[in-house]
């Protein structure tokens, strides 16, 4: 019988090592719609044309009069300079909604440099948060400054939200009521719900222009869906009462009246969700 054959070896085998973590790769940026760059080529082809014929025009008044063509530019001059304060003013209200993507998404993210970073930063920039500002650079907990932030301007902000609403539905019932014609009930409800918008974003610090409002009615629409899934039950019966054809026989136009004063009281709700990134608790 053959024996078996053994081979030692007296190097010491390479410890292996553990593989480097896989690199999260970031996703990519997306890229500007069409829709934005032809506006913004229109808006550059506009005034850039509009100061080009401007100017040409001042010019063409100096050579008939000095004294016209320095009127001439004075009023070129002022009417440019308000078509600039109205394009930064609707930029700076976009640029306020951005800001409060990015701190919500800094809010909600977990990180705790970014949650603290966002909360100092928010605290910042609203009424009464300044009181809170102490605690947040003494407080390292990220659950500990959301509460405080919830607790302190966050409940503030959602109390005067919801008084703006108060007040919304109180003189949406009234001026229903005064309306003589149903369709001109929908304008009403209609203009004063853009109306509360905008007082409620102007409560959270934002002040939109029209595209700015155009914006922040997207997502209140998409803020919407959450408050009404909260106030579910108590809208539904709400609606269900007041729409009633025994109420609507009794009391007329009170249902509707009733059911658009909910309705300015969910979407004042809505408004605050959309202006808050504080995420709720």
């Amino acid at each position: 019988m053959t024996e078996p054959f053994l081979e030692y070896v007296d190097e010491v085998a390479p410890r292996l090592r553990e593989a480097p973590p896989p690199v999260a790769l970031q996703d990519p940026a997306p890229p500007r719609g069409t829709g934005v760059l032809v506006l913004l080529g229109l808006a550059v082809l506009g005034l850039g044309f509009a100061a080009l014929g401007t100017g040409n025009f001042v010019a063409d008044q100096f050579s008939r009069a000095p004294w016209l063509g320095w009127l001439t530019a004075a009023i070129a001059v002022g009417g440019f300079l308000l078509v600039g304060a109205g394009i930064w003013r609707e930029l700076r209200a976009l640029f306020a909604l951005d800001r409060v993507d990015r701190l919500r998404a800094d809010l909600a993210s977990g990180d705790a440099v970014r949650v603290m970073a966002g909360a100092r930063a928010w605290a910042a920039r609203v009424p009464g948060g300044d009181a809170l500002l102490p605690a947040l650079h003494t407080v390292n907990d990220p659950d500990a400054a959301l509460a405080l932030l919830r607790a302190g301007p966050g409940r503030a902000l959602r109390d005067a939200a919801d008084s703006i609403g108060r007040t919304a539905a109180v003189q949406t019932v009234a001026g229903i009521a005064a309306m003589p014609s149903p369709s001109l009930d929908i304008l009403l409800v209609g203009w004063r719900g853009v109306r509360l918008v905008r007082q409620v974003a102007t409560v959270y610090g934002v002040r939109p222009g029209l595209l700015g409002t155009l914006s922040l009615l997207r997502r209140t629409a998409l803020s919407a869906t959450m408050v009404g899934a909260v106030d579910l039950a108590g809208n539904t019966l709400a609606h269900g009462l007041l729409s009633s054809p025994l109420l609507a026989k009794l009391a007329g136009e009170a249902a509707t009246a009733g059911v658009a004063a909910r309705r300015m009281l969910v979407l004042g709700r809505a408004a605050a969700a959309a202006c808050d990134p504080v995420p709720p608790g």
